[in-house]
């Protein structure tokens, strides 16, 4: 279904940003903005601040923002079009929806590529389910031989993927062309140009969103082959950062139990719920993340437990899974704490054998003795060490107590150094002592399976934390280039047409931020497709895009004399004099690098370019103005 932008203009005339949060959570004026405490995380003092005149809100909690629909969205945690029917009715007004057709090209594309994905678990689920091929049969034989047979395969829509361009020859009969397939991750496109299945021979298990949708895909191989598990890659529907395999059928059971169980693969998740544990949720190719345990903590009230294989990768994952040890664990971090618990199996097993094994008890059994993560990361570091020997105990001492340095100024982590001096037989006050002079390590929340940029992009949302700390190793000049990036993005996205008057320089910018970049580049496409939007879904549809946009488009503090035109001209003259001298400074280094390698003629040339360089930035310093 779709609805024509007239329509949604009028929703959008038709509903104010204030009235619409006040019905939500408590606002106060403060001069022109309105504040309130943040509906998305916990939080005693306002940090949400919603402006009258923009008709946009951003956290400085958090790091959401968005305009009208975002929020709705967030905060009912349903889509697009459903914002906008929710809107229209408390509004009153009649909106006419059509089938087909596009409220912007993300937002249709996003529900074609849902389509695509749809077809294709259809497609491999009937392949499992009737494809005579021998290949076909060992996918049956291996589900079967794993205790995934009988009614499993229908419940959780299985299925076969037979390769062969046979995926894509279907999805073509049914009118979605390469392109589509390529961008849902179902097909890529080889070196000769030919478009082919992405997975061959393997047995399938759709990826579901937490509205069950199918979103994505991952595939176990048949008998030998690597990789063994292949997962889609990140597509505009898929971020395995922040999807959980099984939420969309644990969700219930969650919030029924208050508590959420995290393992590490489908068929854990899969042999679970078949046991009766339905509250089981596993990650896709990735460690926990925050935003994993964000989306978790809006069903689980009471804690997340985090299931730990007893091999040896089950064991490493363990060790990750101690970065989200911080402050918020803590009373003196003035919110709810998120209560993240953690429990190993025995014996190298993973959940599924564990579960075949025992049986569904013997499992709740081993939950019932689950302990807190910091707990659980003492004791680790603990075992490592024989205690009954007094240097091995100092040496213990110090590595237990480096699980609590992200904490070492709150009364927790004091209640925990005195138990480890107890378990060390130390004196207290020596443990203690040790516990103040530990440093405070500096952490940028990645996995190991994500690059440093993509990260930074997912993590910035909680509480910034993630970003503060990685900003605040660089020097000061380079933390105040990239305040001037996020400055100059929000206040073009906040004034289309100001951001269409300085397309040509955002194209010419050096982004020192690889988000930053992303987030010009959408700026750009979404200014060249339409050049009459409007700032709400500009940044929303910037934000489909590039998933941590909203943070940085919402966030700008605009903290200029001047109107939005001076603070831009300024803003882009101050970037453009330090990507200037960033070229000056490259060109020295390379004129020294040089000089013995090349002939005194080359050497000359460069030496110009670098004089004229350097007159360049002089003159455009020399007209520079404060704002």
């Amino acid at each position: 279904m779709a609805i024509s932008d007239e329509d949604i203009q009028r929703v959008r005339d038709g509903n104010d940003l204030i009235e619409v949060m006040a019905e939500r959570v408590p606002m106060k004026q403060r001069g022109h903005d309105f504040w309130c405490c943040c509906p998305f995380h916990e939080e005693r003092t306002p940090s949400c601040k919603a402006d009258p005149s923009t008709q946009l809100w951003h956290c400085f909690g958090c790091g959401e923002g968005g305009d009208l629909f975002s929020f709705i969205m967030k905060i009912d945690d349903v889509g697009f079009l459903d914002a906008v029917r929710f809107l229209a009715r408390r509004a009153g007004i009649d909106i006419q929806e059509t089938e087909g057709g596009a409220n912007g090209s993300s937002m249709s594309e996003k529900a074609r590529l849902k389509d695509v994905c749809a077809k294709t678990a259809e497609f491999y689920h009937t392949q499992l389910m009737r494809n005579p091929s021998p290949e076909a049969g060992q996918a049956r034989s291996y589900l079967a031989g794993r205790g995934l047979g009988g009614k499993v395969p229908k419940t959780w829509n299985l299925g076969y993927a037979p390769g062969r361009g046979a995926l894509v020859n279907h999805l073509r009969s049914l009118g979605f062309k390469d392109d589509e397939m390529i961008k849902a991750n179902v097909a890529l496109r080889r070196n000769n140009g030919q478009v082919a299945d992405r997975f061959y021979n393997r047995v399938m298990f759709p990826i579901a969103d937490v509205r069950g949708d199918c979103i994505a895909f991952g595939g176990r191989v048949i008998g030998t082959g690597e990789p063994k598990y292949l997962n889609s890659q990140e597509t505009p529907l898929f971020h395995k950062s922040r999807v959980l395999f099984g939420l969309d059928k644990a969700k219930a059971a969650i919030t029924a139990s208050g508590e959420a169980l995290v393992v590490e693969g489908y068929t854990d998740v899969i042999a679970l719920h078949e046991a009766g544990i339905q509250n089981a949720v596993a990650t896709l190719g990735t460690s926990l993340t925050v935003q994993h345990i964000r989306e978790l903590s809006r069903y689980a009230k009471n804690r997340i437990v985090y299931l730990f294989d007893g091999d040896e990768a089950g064991q490493r994952a363990a060790d990750r899974a101690l970065q989200f040890i911080d402050m918020s664990m803590t009373p003196e971090s003035g919110r709810k704490p998120i209560d993240l618990y953690a429990v190993t199996l025995p014996d190298n097993q993973d959940p599924m054998e564990f579960v075949s094994a025992h049986g569904a008890d013997a499992m709740t059994a081993q939950l019932a003795n689950a302990v807190p993560l910091i707990k659980f990361g003492i004791d680790r570091h603990l075992a490592r060490y024989d205690l009954s020997r007094p240097e091995q105990r100092a040496a213990a001492a110090n590595d237990a107590l480096s699980i609590l340095a992200p904490i070492k100024d709150s009364l927790l982590a004091k209640d925990y150094a005195v138990q480890i001096a107890s378990l060390c037989r130390m004196r207290e006050d020596d443990v203690l002592s040790r516990l103040e002079s530990i440093p405070v390590p500096r952490r940028s929340n990645q996995s190991d399976s994500q690059p440093a940029p993509e990260t930074f992009a997912e993590a910035a949302p909680v509480a910034d934390r993630a970003a503060t700390q990685a900003v605040s190793a660089l020097p000061s000049d380079e933390r105040n280039r990239l305040t001037l990036e996020r400055e100059l993005l929000s206040l073009l996205a906040k004034d289309p047409g100001l951001a269409l008057a300085y397309a040509q320089w955002l194209a010419q910018i050096s982004w020192r931020s690889d988000l930053h970049a992303a987030i010009s580049s959408a700026l750009l496409d979404v200014l060249a497709a339409n050049p009459q939007v409007d700032s709400g879904t500009l940044i929303r549809t910037v934000s489909q895009q590039v998933p941590a946009a909203a943070q940085v488009l919402t966030g700008g503090s605009q903290n200029f004399n001047g109107t939005p035109a001076e603070s831009a001209r300024f803003i882009v003259e101050e970037l453009s004099i330090g990507d200037q001298e960033q070229a000056y400074e490259e060109l020295q280094a390379q004129m020294r690098a040089l000089k013995d390698q090349i002939s005194p003629e080359e050497y000359d040339q460069l030496y110009h370019m670098a004089v004229q360089l350097k007159a360049a930035v002089e003159q455009a310093k020399s007209t520079h103005r404060m704002v």
